[in-house]
């Protein structure tokens, strides 16, 4: 039988948890861009002590939405007050489901008065998608998906090119790019400035916990801007190391954004029932994996709000949007709290240690620097026998040099707190293909704060980075 959507998936698999936790789909890959340019450390290291170019042409999708009623369709959308949206902006947009679990997030920016450009991954824009397609606003969208995870050789095509570049010497390049300095650009405004002969635009931005700037165009002249920027910083005098995707995925450790939630769509019915039917078989949804050691049979408990995240400030309660009423009744409530965790460092030796002990089982491998190994991980946070949090995001940070998690905590745990993480799955693994069999390992993680790089809590501008949990 031919399944053709995500509820047909479903239907097949009888338990949405068992089967997104067998999940076939292996590795998350960043497509396209290498592994590594020099190697991942020294890639780290220097978006802390020079700069760093990150290539973000190629991992996620975007989605260019205009037309008459655009901000009114993406307030709707969205959690998002447009109230201060002005032109040449960009925002975190976040919507929920209609009962208020996140679906995920993108960067949106406004080019005109009736044109946004949202750049993010898959759970987002088919979401946006979704909505255009049942609904009867006069808005057009063009859609780009991420480029081919595999490509096996053949050429790959996007709309446009982005670059970031990022570190305490990132000035010195800006400067001789654009022929001088640079406008002051404040931070998430976008302004124009020059690189080489181009003219293009700019966004104020951060990441890795440090600042830069976020540059875009045509996909034609991508291999123009890199020569432009490179040869600019070998001018400027500047150590500047191209990121490869070993390094890329781990920026966020320092800098506290939690890039993939489990999208809380797979239950609900009415508007939720017909996304699943809408959703291919193919889709993001259906063929995305869990990977952790918490084991639920209810799939909500992977669901998160956008009160855990550190959103909850972004909502436009003065506007209507899918999910208000849900988030109404939870924003008083004693939600869990995003926080980073800090790994104890003779604990991840032990783990590592045991794949060195021929004969014995050993634990879950700690792959370097990116052990996340399903779309989305979920590891059991302890504290007497009682799971208190979830560990959602893990990597080494040659920066700090120990291994950090992102995640979420009982609203009572404190910063400084010593919890125990359970890594690796029960009963010797799951049958995704990117779990090999092991056993499980209790390692001591220490309650840190978010984000954890003082530049990013300390000089980014107020944002869900910046602002204490209430």
């Amino acid at each position: 039988m031919t399944r053709s959507s995500l509820s047909d998936v479903i239907s097949a698999s009888g338990n949405v948890v068992e089967m997104l936790r067998n999940s076939k789909v292996g590795m998350y890959v960043y497509p396209v861009v290498a592994p590594e340019f020099t190697n991942w450390r020294d890639e780290q290291r220097a978006w802390r002590e020079s700069a760093v170019l990150f290539d973000q042409s190629h991992h996620m999708d975007e989605v260019i939405v205009e037309g008459p009623q655009a901000a009114d369709f993406l307030e709707y959308v969205g959690i998002n007050s447009f109230a201060n949206f002005d032109l040449n902006r960009a925002k975190h947009f976040v919507p929920v489901t209609p009962a208020g679990h996140v679906i995920g997030d993108m960067i949106i920016f406004r080019e005109r008065e009736d044109k946004f450009i949202l750049v993010g991954r898959a759970p987002t824009a088919n979401w946006v998608q979704f909505q255009q397609a049942i609904g009867k606003w006069n808005v057009r969208i063009h859609r780009d998906p991420r480029s081919p995870s595999r490509p096996d050789g053949k050429a790959v095509y996007r709309t446009h090119y982005r670059f970031q570049i990022q570190g305490p010497d990132a000035p010195k390049i800006f400067e001789k790019m654009n022929g001088g300095p640079v406008p002051d650009i404040k931070f998430f405004h976008v302004d124009w400035i020059n690189v080489g002969s181009k003219r293009v635009q700019a966004l104020r931005h951060g990441m890795a916990g440090a600042p830069g700037l976020e540059i875009w165009g045509p996909y034609a002249d991508l291999e123009y801007i890199r020569s432009v920027i490179l040869q600019s910083a070998r001018d400027a005098g500047v150590d500047l190391h191209q990121v490869g995707s070993r390094a890329y995925s781990t920026n966020t450790l320092e800098s506290g954004w939690i890039p993939s939630p489990l999208p809380g769509i797979y239950t609900g019915d009415g508007m939720m029932k017909e996304y699943r039917d809408w959703l291919g078989a193919d889709s993001y949804e259906a063929t995305g994996a869990i990977g952790g050691s918490f084991v639920s049979s209810n799939i909500e408990d992977y669901y998160v709000n956008p009160f855990e995240l550190g959103y909850g400030f972004y909502i436009g309660w003065k506007s209507d949007f899918i999910g208000k009423q849900a988030l109404e009744k939870m924003k008083d409530g004693r939600n869990r709290k995003k926080v980073t965790f800090e790994w104890n460092a003779e604990d991840v030796v032990k783990v590592i240690a045991s794949a060195f002990q021929p004969g014995e089982d050993h634990y879950k491998w700690i792959d370097f620097p990116q052990p996340n190994y399903a779309s989305t991980s979920a590891d059991m946070v302890m504290h007497d026998g009682k799971m208190v949090g979830m560990s959602m995001f893990n990597g080494y940070s040659y920066n700090e040099r120990c291994m950090l998690s992102l995640g979420v905590v009982d609203a009572d745990v404190q910063e400084g707190d010593v919890l125990t993480m359970i890594w690796g799955e029960p009963n010797g693994g799951t049958g995704k293909t990117s779990t090999e069999r092991h056993k499980q390992a209790e390692i001591r993680v220490r309650v840190s704060p978010t984000p954890y790089a003082r530049e990013a809590r300390e000089n980014y501008a107020e944002s869900w980075r910046t602002k204490k949990a209430g």
